[in-house]
């Protein structure tokens, strides 16, 4: 028989048998041990993998002690005091609020107004500025109930854009004397309310918002005119200054300036306002940021009556005014736009004091260019043609 070497088998897999016998008690303890907290049946399985649970095991208390560092860093970062850079900032940030506040708070007021506005009053003490006899205030029928004089009040509101006073006055008398009532008008035909109330401007557009308004007004609010500036600016034809004009004249409640344009004219003459404005809603803006509000009411009637009267829109009568040391628009060229060199409707310099003196111009002033036409070589026969003609 034959026989063979023995061979040693030295792998992990093979050990297993043979190596069992020879476990120390220790080892074997060992692996009961964690045979017991794995519930593994074979302990000669765990003899290798004890390492790798271990490492598990030491991993996972690095991960929870490094978890417990971050938020215990967080937290001492979180309470810890902040540092003099950041302080400093934070202060220096506070007082630039506090000084841009106090800068916000510095009220604008133009130089010498109150000056100024004392003589406006004393040139219109008299009241006889058309304003004063033929205005919105004068309009209405005293002893008609409050809403058909609050209604007779927007109504002449409404005509007096781009209108004069007397045209607007002579309207209302017509209007009142038909009937000036949300009823009346709602029954009125555009015709004969057309008639009622030219020649005023844009009056057959003023025809149409009539009858909306009257209509929305019986619709909406029953038959009064609204309260609040918002309510008046969504009837038909009435802007910001016949709202705050119809809330101060109808229902005695300052909401606004009313600005025309005699009040945004001579606001930019006098330099009331902190930078020039090109319409009347920014001049009333403008106006409003200064202006004390228990003047609002009575720097309207002021200015329109003055504006009527001294500082017109051409030709301002500065030589009369009690502003004019201290205006600085006073003895300036009107604001009105010059015709263009040449045109038919610029005079001719060498001869514009005769087109005004001299009743019989045109055939002087016809003659005259006849000669400077000779003169310059033409002939005289063609010269005597056109004298003859």
């Amino acid at each position: 028989m034959k026989t063979f070497p023995s061979v040693r088998m030295t792998s992990h897999y093979f050990m297993r048998s043979s190596a069992s016998p020879a476990l120390t008690g220790e080892r074997q303890t060992l692996i009961s041990k964690l045979s017991s907290r794995t519930g593994a049946m074979n302990p000669g399985l765990l003899s290798e993998p004890a390492a790798p649970v271990k490492v598990e095991k030491e991993e996972a208390a690095i991960c929870e002690e490094t978890s417990s560092n971050d938020e215990c860093g967080q937290t001492k970062s979180e309470t810890l005091p902040l540092s003099s850079h950041t302080r400093r900032r934070r202060q220096l940030k506070v007082e630039y609020e506090n000084s841009d506040t106090q800068v916000k708070m510095e009220s604008w007021e133009p130089p010498d107004w109150k000056r100024q506005l004392g003589h406006i009053r004393e040139m219109r003490s008299s009241r006889d500025a058309p304003v004063d006899n033929m205005g919105a205030e004068k309009c209405y029928d005293v002893d008609a109930p409050p809403n058909v004089r609050r209604f007779q009040i927007l109504v002449s509101l409404m005509l007096s854009s781009q209108t004069r006073d007397q045209v607007t006055a002579a309207a209302m008398q017509k209007l009142r004397a038909h009937g000036c009532s949300v009823e009346n008008l709602l029954a009125t035909d555009d015709e004969t309310l057309g008639k009622l109330i030219y020649p005023v401007g844009f009056w057959r557009s003023k025809v149409k918002y009539l009858k909306r308004t009257a209509n929305m007004l019986q619709q909406e609010f029953g038959g009064d005119i609204p309260n609040t500036v918002e309510g008046l600016v969504r009837l038909p034809g009435v802007g910001p200054k016949m709202a705050h004009l119809a809330m101060d004249i109808a229902w005695d409640q300052v909401s606004g300036i009313g600005v025309d344009t005699h009040v945004h004219r001579i606001s930019n003459r006098l330099g009331w306002l902190r930078k020039p404005t090109k319409t009347p809603e920014e001049t009333r803006k403008a106006l409003e940021e200064w202006l004390p509000r228990d003047l609002w009411s009575e720097i309207n009637w002021l200015l329109v009556g003055f504006g009527q009267q001294v500082c017109l829109p051409v030709n301002p009568l500065c030589s009369v005014c009690l502003n004019q040391h201290s205006c600085p628009s006073a003895h300036k060229i009107s604001p009105a736009k010059r015709p263009k060199a040449r045109s038919p409707h610029s005079p001719n310099p060498t001869t514009s004091h005769k087109l005004k003196t001299d009743p019989g111009h045109d055939s002087e002033f016809k003659d005259e260019q006849l000669k400077q036409e000779v003169d310059c070589g033409g002939s005289k026969r063609r010269a005597k043609n056109k004298l003859n003609l």
